[in-house]
């Protein structure tokens, strides 16, 4: 029995290596939005690039990667995806379906070869076609991050903090709704417009400023799990998917590009280069996990702090105060110190206590907690994760269990925190926090 909603880049061929798993995972969502873009059909679309991919795994290692690997994947899926709307058609309307399939010219997508560019970045119009107004919130997200982050169910699932199975039902009810829609889901679809060039983020009235700007927050929300993924994996041998990251800032830097006035859009990448700012410091040669407070600030990227403070300060001038500001606001604060004895643990806290108040999510409580434990002392704050021990979304997961193992080692209960320790390292699934939460734990036992 195959798998009704398989993930979106499929395992790959053995003989393929990891430098040609990368690529292919990074056009990936490339690759679909082309397809998209060109003929609708985004469940089929989906079907035709995995394809594509495998063909590639098995081809490029024989034969050689293609000079443009993106235009010979676009050709393959392409082929594979007019086969099927062909053999699906015969039947009925062939010469309207052959007209449908002729796609416009300034859409043909490059021969192998030939390194012209797309005239528009379909990943970023996938993006917001993800986002569909047909589709409740949770499908887009779920369907966003599969489509665009190339994200695996599980991950997905780990990063929203709900069961696998029930993310993978949310990604088949959102493929299933766009199927029933009855238009193609292409990107002039439901509203989505791009001949002014906000790519759907345009449109004038109450009722277009009202679609925009929930479209507009499941963006954001999308690209800020797409870079956490990236920045700390929820699983496997390395702490950061760097590819992933910079994808996620590349994708906001263009949603910013398009509304520079938005203080959220300015807020997220605020924070996003603020905290990517730290990647190179935050693991040893060995790839094992360095805490903030042991980082080698000297290797902190200087240029994206100071691009990241000036975002954010103008925001908090200018704009409407949002969580992403304030996010940004306090990645600011911690990377501005010039030690971590000279943080300001104030600040941060006040900060936390106003996102809290807009977003009371339990990750933003848990960083909460930290803020007031830096404060006030770890005591109260860990009479604060008494109430976290009784979210359904926490359950089960290490992010609570090494933050109260953090806390319990200030307070001085040794035995208590490498308990929580050793509990936080059985419950992840990311191999290098694993070794830094068994080796906190060890060090307490000595």
């Amino acid at each position: 029995m195959t798998d009704p909603d398989p993930d979106p880049v499929p395992d790959l061929d053995p003989g393929s290596t990891p430098a040609s798993e990368d690529l292919l995972r990074r056009l990936a969502p490339q690759v679909l939005g082309a397809l998209v873009r060109r003929y609708g059909h985004f469940d089929a679309a989906e079907d035709a690039v995995q394809e594509a991919l495998l063909a590639a795994a098995r081809q490029w290692p024989e034969e050689g990667r293609p000079a443009n690997p993106r235009g010979w994947l676009i050709r393959v899926a392409s082929r594979r995806l007019t086969d099927q709307l062909r053999s699906e058609d015969a039947r009925r309307r062939r010469e309207e379906t052959a007209a449908a399939l002729t796609p416009r010219d300034e859409f043909v997508a490059p021969p192998p070869g030939e390194g012209r560019a797309p005239a528009e970045d379909d990943t970023l119009a996938l993006l917001f076609l993800c986002c569909h107004a047909e589709l409740s919130p949770a499908g887009r997200i779920a369907l966003t991050l599969r489509a665009v982050g190339g994200l695996t169910t599980a991950e997905i699932a780990r990063a929203l903090l709900v069961p696998e199975a029930t993310m993978a039902q949310r990604i088949t009810r959102a493929k299933r709704r766009i199927k029933a829609s009855g238009a193609p889901f292409g990107i002039r679809s439901g509203g989505i417009d791009d001949t002014d060039g906000t790519d759907g983020i345009g449109g004038t009235g109450p009722e277009a400023a009202e679609n925009h700007a929930e479209r507009l927050a499941d963006v954001l929300h999308v690209l800020y799990l797409i870079f956490n993924e990236g920045y700390t994996a929820t699983s496997g041998r390395d702490l950061q998917r760097a590819d992933l990251a910079a994808e996620a800032i590349r994708l906001t830097r263009a949603v910013h590009a398009r509304l520079p006035a938005d203080g959220e859009v300015a807020g997220l990448l605020a924070l996003m280069l603020l905290t990517d700012a730290r990647r190179a410091a935050r693991t040893t040669p060995d790839g094992d996990l360095v805490p903030l407070a042991e980082q080698d600030r000297t290797r902190w990227d200087r240029a994206a702090i100071t691009e990241g403070v000036a975002l954010v300060s103008d925001a908090l001038t200018h704009a409407r105060l949002g969580p992403y500001q304030l996010r940004a606001a306090i990645a600011a604060v911690h990377d501005e110190a010039a030690s971590d004895e000279a943080t300001d643990w104030v600040e941060i806290l006040a900060l936390y206590e106003v996102l809290i108040s807009l977003v009371p999510g339990p990750v933003e409580r848990l960083g909460h907690a930290v803020a007031v434990a830096m404060v006030h002392g770890p005591r109260r704050a860990l009479a604060l994760l008494a109430d976290l021990d009784q979210d359904e979304r926490l359950a089960g997961h290490h992010r609570l269990e090494a933050v109260r193992a953090h806390l319990l080692e200030m307070a001085g209960e040794r035995a208590e925190a490498r308990a929580a320790y050793a509990k936080a390292a059985a419950l992840t699934l990311s191999v290098p926090e694993r070794r830094y939460l068994r080796f906190r734990a060890a060090r307490l036992a000595e």
